[in-house]
């Protein structure tokens, strides 16, 4: 293979890489915690995008419970999405394990 090919197929991956993340940005994943009193909804870069308190859960006598619930939650969503962005360049690679820093 010469570089002209090498570069033709960086070029390719690349834009594929592109069009995976574009696609994955407009997926949404939703995580809950404490039983679905606290749900968090990611999108594909891993952006808080919606959450979702019950009002049981509000109790002004335990705030810290709502807090670990919240970082719960959202912290599962973002897992999610990750996991998502990770099984979409899984398919640009073919499954070769390859990390691409800043992207995953």
């Amino acid at each position: 293979m010469n570089i002209q090919q090498i570069m033709k197929q960086a070029q390719k991956m690349q834009k594929k890489m592109l069009e995976i993340q574009e696609e994955a940005a407009k997926e949404v994943v939703e995580a809950s915690a404490g039983g679905g009193m606290v749900t968090a909804k990611v999108n594909g870069k891993q952006e808080l995008i919606e959450i979702k308190i019950e009002k049981d859960v509000v109790d002004p006598e335990d705030v810290e419970m709502l807090q670990d619930l919240i970082i719960a939650a959202v912290n599962e969503a973002i897992k999610k999405s990750q996991e998502l962005m990770q099984e979409k360049m899984n398919q640009l690679t073919g499954g070769l394990g390859l990390n691409f820093p800043g992207i995953l």
